[in-house]
């Protein structure tokens, strides 16, 4: 199997390498990550500049770019091969509910995903890598069911709480919750008095009832959300074309 990697918190995080170390171990891999940390790009890509790769004395390649650039620059030029999956993170960090659509970590997931190649986002659910060791290990484990059972390619999204392996419960196959609307920005003054603004903390959690990432993870389960692309709102598709007609 080979399985390209990348993530949101730059090449140097200890999740990406904890997680290319664990996965090493059973499948060919290429690590294809940005050059610094890029939480919150989503699915963004750089198209007012040309973007550069280079190799770490660790073999990681690291691109100027956001996470979505470095799978797409890896998918259709950089690699001669196609992968068999593409894996992202291990994220700094919970990516439940709505924190999905903000995510670079599932962005990269992603964009595999988009260019047909089966592909699942990890994170842990807690900031600070603590039990990091054991969230790769188990992200070996998600890896090595191969899921044939889905139709591919599929798109996974897992959280994984920040305990020790023999400490993880079930692994549960969840829906999204939901949050409240983000807290307000932060105002502040940059040393020369001009007004700054820091993006608020996100919102509460909404729904967090059975059956979803949130609840799940709250039980010391890992949760694994099947994500998909399509935004259309069918429900209003006929309401909008009455309104039209």
């Amino acid at each position: 199997m080979r399985i390209l990697i990348s993530n949101d918190d730059g090449y140097l995080a200890p999740g990406i390498q904890a997680l290319a170390e664990a996965l090493a171990q059973v499948a060919e891999i290429v690590v294809v990550a940005p050059d610094s940390n890029r939480s919150g790009a989503s699915n963004s890509l750089s198209l007012d500049r040309p973007l550069s790769v280079q190799q770490a004395a660790n073999g990681f390649y690291f691109v100027n770019g956001t996470p979505t650039d470095c799978v797409h620059i890896a998918l259709t030029g950089m690699l001669d091969y196609r992968p068999d999956l593409v894996v992202s993170g291990i994220n700094n960090g919970q990516n439940m509910g709505d924190d999905t659509l903000y995510s670079g970590t599932v962005a990269a997931a992603t964009e595999g995903y988009l260019f047909g190649i089966p592909a699942i986002a990890f994170s842990q659910v807690a900031h600070g890598w603590e039990h990091i060791d054991a969230a790769a290990r188990l992200a070996r484990d998600i890896v090595l069911r191969r899921f044939d059972a889905l139709p591919s390619p599929y798109l996974l999204n897992v959280n994984i709480p920040n305990l020790p392996y023999a400490a993880l419960g079930t692994v549960r196959a969840t829906r999204l919750g939901r949050r409240h609307q983000a807290e307000p920005v932060i105002r502040g003054r940059d040393p020369r008095g001009r007004e700054i603004f820091w993006i608020g903390p996100p919102g509460a959690t909404r729904d967090a009832g059975e059956g979803t990432d949130f609840h799940a993870t709250a039980q010391g389960e890992v949760s694994i959300t099947p994500l998909q692309v399509d935004l259309t709102h069918r429900d209003q598709l006929a309401l909008l074309s009455g309104a039209l007609a």
